[in-house]
């Protein structure tokens, strides 16, 4: 931490890291605030900050976000400052996988009231496009998303959000649960598309929160076996123990990945039919994607959900030709809440153990300290905010 800060704003104070040195816990100014905000700067810097309460619109609500996951894109728009073409050119608060309560209403919302539990869907579409017109509003290049510079996002006590991308969570749902709506959102969509079947071999390559994800979704698709795959060891062990039918293979680095996929086929079987017919890439890393290439069956399916370079030059175009194999990629997803909403509440699949540590909000800045700390296992954390919000002026309740 670099002590404190302001960002060039008179109406906001804040503490600030650089994401360099040991974070030691929130001053006492923190308390204070009645917005309390994790923002990332152009140069790439983190703060807590003390930021402005908006007023909802017509169709808007506000919410107080009640618990807020962190995800490995706030990690690239921290440290990089941008994720493809998304660069980060002002301070934004960051947060997209999220829920919240209902604290106010603006015109013209009829759906929700004051104290609904609430799951938030980030992307905000124009609604106008050809695509989102279709139906395929995850593609529409005038989306505003959450914690996408300019627009802010969940980590923050109070957020306004349009009202139709909110979804009611039952009673017996957590928001930790409804935080989870947004990652098990990805896997909806990309495992929808990957022709996982009851009974045919998948591969998942990554153990990461969204790996991991993919794993325990597969398994309730009935996919058998099951691989995943990843370079640390710790992930691997986690993945064993959150779906115990699964095999694990820790990656090599010194093997090409040609001679990674000749390993992971190992533990399929002998004949090309045994091997997976589906193969799930979440790393996005070029290396993985090529493995996954030659790890899967001819006439089989690649379905990358890992965000990776720009370019990729060594994808190796003639296999996949010749083996017509199908090697498709999603964006974020859509029309998954209300799935992803039964599948937790059905006992479909529990993704609680996923959730490795909880902090406050006020410590947000020690969460992404430990996210980025290679030296302390972690999976999935959450940013929390238990108390007991209120519009009221300060000095009224």
């Amino acid at each position: 931490m670099n002590g404190t800060s302001t960002n060039g704003h008179s109406h906001m104070n804040g503490i600030r890291t650089n994401g360099h040195s040991h974070m030691n816990g929130a001053n006492g100014d923190v308390g204070k605030y009645r917005n309390p905000s994790l923002q990332v700067t152009a140069d790439h810097n983190l703060k807590l900050v003390d930021a402005p309460i908006e007023e909802p619109g017509p169709g808007e609500v506000t919410l107080q976000v009640k618990c807020s996951g962190i995800c490995g894109s706030d990690i690239h728009l921290w440290k990089s400052g941008r994720i493809g073409s998304l660069e980060v050119k002002g301070d934004c608060i960051l947060g997209h996988e999220a829920a919240g309560v209902v604290l106010k209403c603006g015109e013209g919302v009829t759906d929700l009231k004051i104290g609904d539990r609430v799951g938030i869907e980030p992307q905000v579409p124009c609604e106008k496009c050809f695509l989102c017109m279709e139906g395929r509003y995850n593609l529409c290049e005038d989306v505003k998303f959450s914690g996408i510079w300019p627009d802010n996002g969940t980590i923050q006590r109070y957020k306004v959000h349009p009202a139709k991308w909110l979804y009611k969570i039952p009673d017996e749902l957590t928001y930790s649960q409804g935080a989870l709506l947004e990652p098990l959102s990805v896997i909806l969509h990309g495992i929808a598309g990957a022709n996982v079947k009851l009974g045919r071999p998948a591969l998942i390559c990554g153990a990461g929160p969204i790996g991991l994800v993919c794993l325990a979704a597969a398994r309730a698709s009935g996919a058998h076996p099951l691989v995943i795959t990843d370079i640390n060891a710790d992930r691997l062990k986690f993945a064993k123990e959150f779906v115990p039918s699964c095999n694990t293979y820790q990656i090599r680095p010194k093997l090409d990945p040609q001679e990674t996929a000749k390993e992971i086929r190992k533990l399929y079987g002998g004949d090309e039919y045994s091997m997976p017919a589906s193969v799930i890439e979440c790393t996005g890393v070029e290396s993985s994607v090529c493995t996954a290439c030659y790890a899967v069956r001819r006439g089989g399916t690649i379905m990358v959900i890992g965000v990776g370079r720009p370019i990729m030059n060594n994808v190796p175009f003639m296999h996949l030709s010749l083996a017509e194999i199908d090697l498709k990629f999603i964006n974020r997803y859509r029309d998954t809440w209300p799935a992803a909403i039964q599948c937790l509440k059905g006992g479909v699949l529990d993704l609680d153990p996923m959730v490795t540590h909880k902090f406050p909000l006020e410590r947000a800045l020690e969460a992404f300290e430990l996210q980025t700390d290679p030296t302390k296992f972690s999976i999935k954390i959450h940013i929390t905010d238990d108390c007991e919000a209120s519009l009221a002026p300060v000095g009224q309740s």
